[in-house]
Parts: C-alpha cells; structure tokens; sequence
C-alpha cells in the first residue's frame, strides 16, 4: 500500500513515523496545485489537510481507495465525484476541541490584561525607572460578573461556556444553526447578544447562514469596551468592517482565523491605528503537542479501518 502525505509541514514536527508500518510512505511538506496529479498518481492512500483534491485529480489516481482529511472540515475534497468513484473518505473530529478552548482563553487575557502593553514595559526600562512600585495605566476588567455570549454553542462553545462559568461569568449564547434549544445558557438573538455582552467568542462553522455575520452594522452595536474573538472560521466577522470599526470605537478583537490563509500581504488589518486593541494569530488554536498526536493517531485509525 502506497501513502502520500501531501502538506505535511502543517503537522509541525509531530511523529509520522507511524505511518511506516502500514505500507510505503512518500511525505511532502508542501504540494502545490500543479504537482498534486503527479504526487497521487500511483497512490492507494493520500492524506491531505488543505491540498485541494478534484474530481479529475481522482480520476487520474486510479489506485487511490481512500483519502485522509488532516482535519474535519471536508470541504478541500470534491466528496460527490469520491463517492461515485468508489473512493472512501474520512476526516477526523474532536481532536482539537481543548487546544481551541484553551487558546480562546489565552486570546482574552492577552487583549484584557495588555499583555503587549506591559511585557514591552519592563522589558524596554520603563518599569525600572518607575516612582512606586506599580503601573496601572492600562486599566484591566475581571471576568467575574461580565456577560459572555457565545456563538455557535458545539463542544467547543460548550467547553468555552464552562470556563467561562467557571470565572464567574453570565453566559448565553446565540444558535447559527436555529436549532439549539436544549442548553443550560439563555439563548438570545444575535443582535440581543452583541448589545448586551462584554466578551464575544466565535466557534461557529463557516456557511451560508454564518458569513458576514458580524458586519459593520452589527459590530456597531457591541458595547464600549467589548472583546470579540473569532476561533471559528475567518469570513463570519467582515475583516473590512473590522478595519474601519476598530479605529472608532472602543472594541479589541482577537482573530485566529482569517477569510484568507495565510495573510495576504499588505492586508488592511496590519494598517489600523488602533494596534493595542487587535490581536491575530496564524491559525494556531487548533494546534496544541496533544492535539496533533491525537489528529495523527485518528488518521492512523482511520487507514487500518479501511484495509
């Protein structure tokens, strides 16, 4: 049996030695569009986290029984023209749900404690040449009694809620879905949850119903103060409304995903004013030492349930 691994520089230095003992494994760090055919070509297996696979790539694969998706969303792979070829398909779910929860965490107290703020002034001397022993110019609020909406209520807003609870806060929720009645949070529509909440968390699939969710109207509507935070899919907050509402109003966003991957260059995002009060990393929520093991474990799993 025959495996190609097509974008493994997205596993980090996660062992793939695993994969040895299944058959013989060709990997690549990279594939771009025009070397996928000539990479899959004699494959049995491919495993894929964004490499896009089409239906005439699969018909040229006449090998190919069964492609491994490095994540859960299955949108890279052409599923209708798979299932007509006979070939399998399989994604892996839940395997990054706590490194998700925890980074949305970490994204919060970055934005609420000014961590950029006051990590640059002790290290750049201001600390050092201090009259008292503290500096409290960046003001920061607690968590404790501070309403927490949260949008897109899966195991992963669920886990978020928790926490959340946990610190202290009032949690709700607003259902994208329209069909999530049976939580232990108060559900509020979407413009009911933006006026009213303090922290704002996105864990919602990218759709129909979620793109340009938060657009500038709606953004207009968030409180003074407010922290919005997007772990869901990049295209549910408008990054142009993002650009003009940030340097206006009183609100810090925090984004792990964005509609493009990676950043194009020059993107308006990098240009705003108001710096201190946006935070962006590059898609790395999911990303934990466990969560990758886990995502490898479950593909290796998935390949011996097929042969």
């Amino acid at each position: 049996m025959k495996i190609v691994i097509l974008d493994a520089l997205t596993f980090g230095e996660t062992d793939l030695s695993q994969f040895k003992s299944l058959g013989d494994v060709e990997v690549f760090q990279t594939t771009s569009v025009e070397q996928t055919k000539e990479r899959i070509t004699d494959a049995d297996v491919i495993v894929t986290n964004k490499v896009v696979i089409t239906d005439s790539l699969m018909a040229d694969a006449t090998n190919l029984k069964l492609i491994c998706i490095a994540a859960t969303g299955m949108n890279n792979v052409d599923l209708d023209a798979a299932k007509t070829r006979g070939i399998e398909v399989k994604n892996v779910a839940g395997y990054s749900t706590d490194s998700v929860i925890q980074h949305t965490f970490s994204m919060l107290f970055y934005l609420v404690g000014h961590s950029r703020y006051y990590d640059e002034y002790v290290k750049d001397g201001s600390y050092s040449k201090s009259p008292v022993f503290t500096d409290i110019s960046r003001p920061f609020f607690e968590i404790k009694n501070k309403k927490w909406g949260i949008i897109g209520l899966g195991s992963i807003g669920q886990g978020v809620a928790k926490l959340a609870d946990a610190f202290g806060a009032e949690v709700c929720y607003y259902s994208t879905s329209g069909k999530n009645h049976s939580q232990p949070y108060k559900r509020l529509t979407l413009d009911e949850l933006l006026a009213e909440c303090d922290i704002v968390s996105v864990h919602a699939p990218l759709s129909d119903k979620t793109n340009n969710l938060l657009d500038y109207e709606q953004l207009l509507m968030c409180k003074d103060g407010a922290v919005i935070l997007n772990l869901g899919r990049g295209g549910i907050i408008n990054e142009d409304a993002i650009v003009k509402i940030i340097d206006e109003k009183n609100i810090s966003f925090g984004l792990d995903v964005l509609a493009k991957e990676p950043m194009m260059q020059n993107h308006p995002l990098l240009s705003v004013k108001n710096k201190d009060n946006l935070y962006i990393t590059p898609h790395i929520a999911w990303a934990s030492d466990e969560a990758r093991d886990t995502l490898i474990a479950s593909i290796i799993r998935n390949i011996k349930n097929t042969f």
